[in-house]
């Protein structure tokens, strides 16, 4: 317990008039009873000044005007080894907590602020019970009596080391909440943003003070389930071993944005309770998409390279030309598309007459759900019935690729393009066909009914067009891209030497 030395005085005022005599029994009475409660409340108040001084974190010491120590506290006495029946009593520190030499020193230096208004805040070193010596951090202000005079000193004090870490973290907070790389969010049990950073706050589309409190469903469009998921099982079980990456989709000005969050996540528990109470989540994350595409961009040349290049050497197995064609083609699909058409141009009139361009079917992959290798067809010559403004005839009449897509498949496939984007050096088809289904969408143009998405190449093979490739995907895939466009018409050009090598032979 704390100890402390206080003077008494007279309760009653220099000018409070003496009691009458034919009082003095009452009065004494009265004033005995207003005794005995007096003194039981100055107990009771001395007791709880002594419980606040002895349950406070830093250390406290007060002097009165003298500079003689009149409070001394436990925390004082952890970090001194001082009990407060040792240190209440003396004058200053002098020749026990404090080396002679800068007795004076510090004792100036302390009660100085007696005199000044505000709070001072010294360094200087101390002496522990043992002999130790221990830097500390004093903060200092000086007392007012009734009378507005100095009537001492109280200073809080705590080791340097101590300080410092508290100033770090602070300083430590501070930063990541003000602008640091990457986003900061602490969220509630509830799962509500309690503090964001602005990184975070760009990342979410928002402001900082306008997310504060709104459920993540209202600021992550697509994959709010997993981030609720990660937050619930880090309040459960505590923070995980390693980073997790969490694909979500935001709102943007120009649309949906789909982010790839690289996040680490802390389970945030109070350090004044006795057991380990949590008080929400600390989710820090950064975007990671560029990255990640590229890295995935990497991973698909090289597949697509090493798909090239073990077609080639199957190819070259083959006697028959029209089989390596196929065997480009059944290599190309891995990974690319579902389904595959070789369409070559017809035998040209015999009366020389000119006509539109005719195509007939010579290869395909299987169709109606069914899976396997390409396999040729016999049409007996029939051309397929394409109607006007077809994507393959597109791609003929423009000798370059032609993507086209059903409608509204596009806008339904993540990261797909535009309904009907045109490739390298080539336009557009299918987008301006009307609103219809899917099944009849493909249908109407020689497809599998579960084609939802095209790319049309040309095969060409000594200066000649010999035909039209088209691959095909279904609704679980993505639209056809540029870059597919790109890796579609190098297949094309080794189908196409294969085709032209199996029309010469034929001749």
């Amino acid at each position: 317990m704390s100890a402390s030395r206080s003077e008494t005085t007279d309760p009653r005022g220099p000018d409070e008039p003496e009691p009458d005599h034919e009082s003095d029994s009452g009065a004494g009475a009265g004033a005995g009873a207003d005794g005995g409660g007096g003194a039981e409340r100055d107990g009771a108040g001395a007791d709880l000044l002594a419980a606040l001084l002895d349950g406070m974190d830093a250390a406290l010491c007060a002097f009165d005007a003298h500079g003689v120590i009149t409070h001394w506290n436990r925390e004082a006495e952890r970090i001194l080894g001082w009990s407060a029946e040792e240190a209440v009593g003396r004058q200053g520190f002098a020749g026990w907590a404090v080396r002679t030499a800068d007795a004076d020193e510090v004792q100036a230096r302390l009660m100085a602020v007696m005199d000044t208004p505000g709070r001072q805040v010294d360094e200087f070193a101390l002496l522990r019970k043992d002999g130790g010596r221990v830097l500390i951090r004093t903060q200092s202000s000086g007392m007012r009596g009734a009378d507005g005079k100095p009537a001492g000193v109280y200073s809080a004090f705590s080791e340097v080391h101590e300080q410092i870490d508290l100033e770090r973290s602070i300083a430590l907070s501070e930063a990541l909440f003000d602008d640091a790389s990457w986003g900061v969010v602490l969220v509630d049990v509830d799962l509500r943003p309690t503090v964001v950073n602005g990184y975070a706050a760009r990342a979410l589309g928002s402001g900082r003070g306008s997310v504060l409190g709104r459920p993540l469903g209202e600021l992550v469009v697509q994959g709010v389930e997993e981030l609720e998921a990660a937050l619930h099982h880090v309040l459960a079980e505590g923070a995980p071993k390693s980073a997790a990456e969490l694909w979500v989709s935001v709102h943007a000005p120009d649309g949906e944005r789909r982010r790839c969050w690289r996040s680490g996540f802390l389970r945030l528990a109070s350090p004044l309770a006795e057991e380990p109470v949590p008080l929400g989540v600390g989710w820090m994350f950064q975007d990671v998409t560029e990255s990640k595409l590229a890295a995935q961009e990497a991973d698909r040349l090289r597949f697509r390279s090493s798909q090239l290049y073990r077609a080639g050497r199957a190819a070259a197995e083959c006697e028959d030309p029209m089989e390596a064609a196929t065997v480009y083609l059944d290599f190309a699909l891995a990974g690319f598309a579902d389904h595959a058409l070789i369409d070559l141009v017809a035998e040209e009139r015999q009366d020389g007459a000119a006509a539109p361009v005719r195509l007939v079917r010579v290869a395909e992959t299987p169709s109606g759900g069914g899976s396997g290798p390409s396999m040729t067809v016999e049409t007996g010559g029939i051309p397929v019935r394409y109607m006007t403004g077809h994507p393959a005839l597109q791609a003929m009449d423009r000798n370059g690729a032609v993507r086209a897509s059903a409608p509204g498949a596009s806008a339904a496939s993540a990261g797909a393009g535009s309904a009907a984007s045109a490739g390298a050096g080539a336009g557009s088809a299918g987008a301006a066909q009307g609103a219809v289904s899917s099944p009849a969408w493909a249908t109407a143009r020689q497809w599998p009914p579960d084609s939802v998405h095209a790319l049309c190449t040309v095969l060409r093979s000594r200066g000649r067009s010999l035909g039209v490739v088209t691959f095909l995907r279904g609704a679980s895939r993505a639209a056809f891209e540029r870059p597919d466009a790109v890796y579609a018409e190098d297949v094309t050009i080794r189908v196409a030497a294969a085709l032209d090598l199996s029309g010469a032979l034929s001749d």
